[in-house]
């Protein structure tokens, strides 16, 4: 048998780290068994899908590097195989149309919640004669669903689950204006596209026994089901704004790396003994179902944080360099000529060390690019005190007199800290802080060879 899964998001709003989550899970585990993950857009509210909200599904699958097998299959261009199904059950009788009202509908629930119980379809015209159907109205096909038993799901994740039939009424699967319902177009897609393992959360569980009632009335074969914890922010609660980012594009825009993500949201619920950090390579030999654990996960940032740092450091320079690039003149103000360009690669390995995110980084190599006078920030502003800019006009003629290399600028710096009884950190702070309007930089010698001899001596005379 062919493994194949499926991620299946409604374009009805942004992709959401739950979602991103259930795309990954089924991306790895289709990988790992050297099967198929395939991508369906439940597009079927009109109402409220949108082309935007579809670019943004794509945009961040793209981004997280969890690319389908085949094209995006779009829901809404089957609307007449769901169609066909749901008259196939009615011909076959195992489907029958029901001419409730609206009134008569509300009318149960409202007896149903006065009474305590659930509100549920009282199968009124289950076994009615559709010749005694008032006139002008139409009907909606309803499964007719089993009475007696119960329905067992066998999950992957959660084990065994069972819900008696008494309790799930005869769901719509035809409304009466001829469109189909979410739970029997679900089924019949997943059918017809060979899914043989449905990985979703698990706030789908209770859908999924009436969806096995459809299964077992077409006479089909039923896929493995696996349903997933959802995720919650670090208080329990439900993730929502405000624990943070939420979408899937809010992490890119604050900087997070995508192999960066997809590590900490496999590890989210997932486990493999200690093993943190993961390649993708590791992550498709190692990921199965059996490492998924029952509970919720937490969104915890500052892991992630952490993780996207330690990710940053091992990333390629140039590909950090197009990253800063990028977002340098939106998020700093300034101008990347490729000057900037070449002296940012030449730094990027000190500046990487340093930083947590994308957006951090960026900050740190905004000096780069900015022309004297520079903004300094407060911590930078005050190491310029009064006594420290008269020092770096000591400094300068020493540093205009080396040729500029890192180890001639060194010995310098250690001979002028050493003259002047300072520490050499007592020298480098101020200097550095003279150079590039900030606290942190690459080492004090390196920072002066990337900047260069002419714009590094312009900005210390600026400072004294």
């Amino acid at each position: 048998m062919t493994i194949r899964t499926r991620f299946a998001p409604s374009p009805t709003g942004l992709l959401h780290i739950g979602g991103a989550r259930t795309a990954l899970f089924n991306f790895l585990f289709a990988r790992h068994h050297g099967g198929e993950f395939l991508l369906r857009i439940e597009d079927t509210d009109k109402a409220r899908s949108t082309e935007a909200a579809v670019q943004v599904i794509l945009d961040g699958l793209e981004w997280l590097g969890l690319k389908a097998d085949a094209p995006p299959v779009f829901q809404s261009t089957r609307e007449a195989r769901h169609v066909e199904v749901a008259r196939e059950l009615l011909a076959a009788g195992r489907a029958y149309e029901c001419y409730c009202t609206p009134d008569e509908l509300r009318e149960m629930r409202e007896t149903a919640q006065a009474e305590g119980r659930p509100p549920r379809y009282d199968g009124r015209w289950r076994d009615r004669d559709p010749a005694t159907a008032p006139a002008g109205v139409k009907p909606a096909i309803r499964l007719k669903a089993p009475r007696e038993g119960a329905t067992v799901v066998e999950d992957l994740v959660q084990g065994t689950v069972t819900v008696g039939n008494g309790e799930l009424d005869d769901m719509i699967i035809l409304r009466s204006d001829g469109t189909p319902t979410y739970l029997h177009a679900v089924v019949v897609d997943d059918h017809d596209m060979k899914i043989s393992h449905v990985i979703r959360g698990d706030d789908h569980l209770t859908n999924t026994f009436r969806q096995i009632q459809i299964y077992n009335a077409m006479g089909w074969d039923l896929p493995k089901f696996a349903h997933i914890p959802l995720i919650h922010g670090a208080d329990g609660a439900k993730l929502s704004k405000r624990h943070g980012a939420v979408s899937i594009l809010e992490f890119r825009e604050q900087g997070f790396l995508p192999e960066a993500l997809c590590n900490y949201l496999l590890r989210l619920g997932w486990g493999h003994g200690d093993s943190e950090f993961l390649s993708r390579d590791e992550q498709v030999k190692l990921f199965d179902l059996d490492g998924v654990g029952r509970a919720a996960s937490r969104m915890d940032y500052a892991k992630l944080t952490h993780l996207n740092g330690m990710w940053l450091r091992g990333a390629d320079d140039a590909r950090l360099t197009d990253d800063v690039a990028a977002r340098l003149p939106a998020q700093c103000g300034v101008e990347v000529t490729e000057a900037v360009r070449a002296t940012l690669l030449n730094l990027m390995p000190g500046l990487k060390e340093r930083a947590k995110t994308l957006q951090e980084l960026t900050a740190s190599s905004a000096f780069l690019a900015r022309r004297v006078p520079l903004p300094f920030e407060p911590k930078a502003e005050a190491l310029l005190t009064a006594e420290a800019r008269a020092m770096l006009g000591r400094l300068l003629p020493n540093l205009a007199a080396t040729d500029f290399s890192v180890a001639e600028l060194d010995a310098a710096l250690r001979r002028f800290a050493e003259a002047e009884g300072l520490k050499l950190g007592q020298v480098a702070q101020p200097l550095r802080a003279a150079l590039t309007g900030s606290t942190m930089s690459p080492g004090i010698d390196a920072t002066l060879v990337a900047l260069g001899r002419a714009e590094s001596l312009q900005r210390l005379q600026a400072v004294i």
